[in-house]
This record gives structure tokens, sequence and C-alpha cells, in this order.
């Protein structure tokens, strides 16, 4: 993330005064609205009870009921209501990039599955370090290993980290090491994609903070070039495609962006942006042509995610920091954020839909990834001590990327089936 960035594994550029009055205005502003609406909800509630009533009243005895119709529980709850075509239209051809041959039987049997259902990736920033783990919290890949150090091969502040399409490679972005890498999951082989590792700049060569690099299924990627203000579309170590302009940072997209965190790939060719200062989210056409702009309602979005239905999932990357869905309006649909206790977030920087409805989080500065149940808004499952840093077994310092991984027929990682978003 754009403000993520910082020497130490556990520093970070953390708003100023000023911005934290600002953002302590907005929440107490969107408390009184809360609770505004509250008010309005309950009286509406109160009136179509008693007009229920009357109705009720007029009947005969017989059309009565003594206790009132249980709301339908839909499979996968917000996440993925019926009407949107249930929990499989996460994975549906049109709803993901890139469709692979095993991905509708390997997601079918992950939405079966509770707590993780499947495996693991987590990009292990602080520990400088990709963890593959199954739901049973075993370690099944590691990088870099000990060999791959003996060899010079290493991670520097490793950030979004995902499965390549066809699986056989994940790539990463370095966010304070200006460099995009890739990783091959059985050799452990490593290369720079593009940047200059360790050089900032702004030039046809060069980016400052990269954030959220995709590989796409042609084998070019995309990746937000944070404190560039652009999107960048790279294909053979060449800039072939951009939206923003380098060294102009204002809301205008797609010409001009503010300084950007997120650009997920959209099914079709377009892409999904965040901008930090405003809090946009940016819908751009494969033709970049801007499709919807939108203010979310949080200090400070990161990594939108498309749903089905043309909704979003959204973290806010704050403290006590937030989990929503938002309409293509901005409208909260569903909400996850404790101010306290076990399930307060801490700088939540990703939230990922998964397949069997529940939704897995980038807990940041709580050293943990989660999996949290969108009907009862419970964590069911865990990786990481909370607000404990460390590098032996079941423990991570600020996590900052990660992907689903489903498992295959074999019970091993599928990684040939692993679609995004």
């Amino acid at each position: 993330m754009t403000e993520r960035n910082r020497q130490h594994p556990r520093a970070s550029a953390r708003p100023a005064g000023r911005k934290l009055r600002r953002i302590e205005s907005r929440r107490r502003l969107q408390r009184r609205r809360r609770l505004a609406a509250s008010g309005f909800v309950c009286a509406i509630v109160l009136i179509v009870a008693v007009a229920s009533c009357g109705s009720s009243n007029k009947g005969a005895k017989s059309t009565r009921s003594t206790k009132p119709t249980p709301p339908a529980i839909v499979p996968g709850g917000p996440l993925a209501p019926a009407v949107y075509g249930g929990l499989a239209a996460l994975w549906a051809p049109q709803n993901v990039v890139g469709p692979q041959p095993g991905t509708a039987a390997a997601y079918e049997a992950a939405s079966k599955l509770t707590g993780l259902p499947g495996y693991l990736l987590i990009a292990d920033r602080g520990n400088n370090r990709i963890l593959i783990v199954n739901g049973r919290h075993e370690i099944v890949f590691r990088y870099p290993s000990p060999q791959d150090v003996a060899m010079g091969h290493k991670l520097i502040f490793d950030d979004d980290t995902f499965v390549e399409p066809g699986g056989a490679a994940i790539i990463s972005n370095e966010e304070d090491n200006h460099a995009i890498v890739q990783v091959g999951i059985a050799d452990h082989s490593f290369q720079v994609l593009f940047g200059h590792p360790g050089e900032p700049g702004s030039d046809r060569t060069h980016m400052h903070t990269p954030d959220d690099a995709y590989m796409l299924p042609d084998g070019s990627f995309t990746v937000a070039d944070a404190y560039n203000c652009r999107i960048l579309f790279i294909r053979a170590h060449a800039i072939f495609k951009q939206y923003g302009t380098s060294g102009v940072c204002r809301h205008e997209p797609p010409r001009y962006l503010g300084p950007v965190n997120g650009d997920t790939p959209l099914p079709g060719g377009g892409v999904l942006v965040s901008e930090v200062e405003g809090s946009w989210i940016d819908d751009i056409s494969p033709e970049g042509q801007l499709v919807y702009s939108f203010k979310a309602p949080v200090s400070y979005p990161s990594d939108p995610q498309p749903l089905p239905g043309g909704r979003i999932l959204l973290a806010d990357y704050a403290s006590p920091g937030h989990v929503l869905i938002l309409s293509r309006r901005g409208k909260v649909l569903w909400r996850y954020g404790p101010e306290q206790g076990y399930g307060r977030l801490d700088h939540p920087s990703l939230a990922m839909p998964l397949p069997n409805g529940d939704i897995a989080v980038n807990d940041d500065y709580r050293d943990r990834v989660i999996v949290i149940d969108p009907r009862t808004k419970q964590i069911v499952w865990q990786y990481g001590h909370t607000g404990t840093p460390g590098t032996g077994p079941g423990y991570i310092n600020t996590p900052d990327g990660m992907d689903f991984v489903p498992a295959g027929p074999n019970g091993l990682p599928d990684y040939a089936a692993v679609v995004h978003p």
C-alpha cells in the first residue's frame, strides 16, 4: 500500500496529526450518520409493523401467524447471494480473469469446506518470505529456503503476491525495493521482471513503490506505480500502456490519477483502481475509458476486489480497520470492523473472497491472516499470533499479501486452477 512504505518491517508512514484529526472527524460524522440512519430505519419498521397488524386484523384468523417468518439464509451470506448465482458465481468464467480447465471442480470442492477451504499463499513481508499454508497451519511451501539464500536469492519487502495463470510461478512486487519479481514454484527460480532494485524513479524503466502486480493470461502484467500516480501494463520488460501521468497526481481518471495502491484486473480486460487521496474507486474499461468512479466511505481504500453483481469487496487500511462490500455507487451493503477486542483489525490491506463464502483478510499490524464468516461476523480461522510477530512455526510479521489456492484431487495445492479475483 502507498502509505506502508517503511525501512523497518514494522515502521510505517502513518498519518500526521492533521490527517489523524481529519480521519477522526470523518469517523464522528459517520457515527452520527449511522445513528440517524438507524433511527429512520426503526421508524420505518414501526410504521410497517403497525400497518401489517392492521391488515392482519381485517383478515380471517386462519391467515394469522403467531411467529414471524425467519429470513431466508443464503449460503455465503452477503458475499454471494443467490440472486447473483450463489457461490458458484465467484469462480464462474464470466467473473474471473483467465479461467483455467481445473477451476470449476477445484473451487466447487472448496465451497463445501469450512474455515480455510484449501491453501493460502501469504506474503510475509516483515520476514521477507513467501509462505503457503494449509488449513491445519502446516507450511507446504517456503521461499526463500536456506538453499535459495545461499545462491543469493532473497526477497526484500515482498508485498502483494499472486499465483500466475497456469500455476508455474508466483509474481510479487517488492514495494520498498521498487521491483517486480517472479519465483518459480517447482524449481525456486528467481528473476526480476521489471524495475531497478533499490532505485526509485519515474521514467520508462523505473517505478516508485510498486503495488499489486498481477500477471495476466497473455503473459503481460499490470502494477500500480504508487507514488508515480500511474497504472502500468508491462510486457517483455517494457511498458506498453499506462493510465495516469507520472508526476501529475490528481483525480481525473484515466488521464491523471492520485497516488494509487490497487489495480485489480477485471474480467474482459478492464481494471479496478483505488486512489488513496480522496478515497476514490475507479473502473476503467479495456479501451481506457472511465466506466464509473466513486468515493469509498473509508479513510484509506485498499485493493478493491470485484464481486458478482457489480459489487466491490474493499479493505479499509486504518486502525481500527474495516472490510466492506459496496455497490458501484459507494453504498455500504455489508461491513465488518469491531473497534476493540480479538476481532479488531489494525491496517488490513487486502480482503479476498473464498469459494465457501467466507472472506480472508490480511490484518497487517496484528501479524495475522484471518478468515471471517460474513454471516456471523466471526473469525473462523487464523494464521499468526495476534499482535506478536515472529519467524517460527505459526508466526508471521506484517503480512501484506495473500492468494487462495484450492486443493486438487490428490489433496495437494492445485496451482494450475487458481483464478483471480
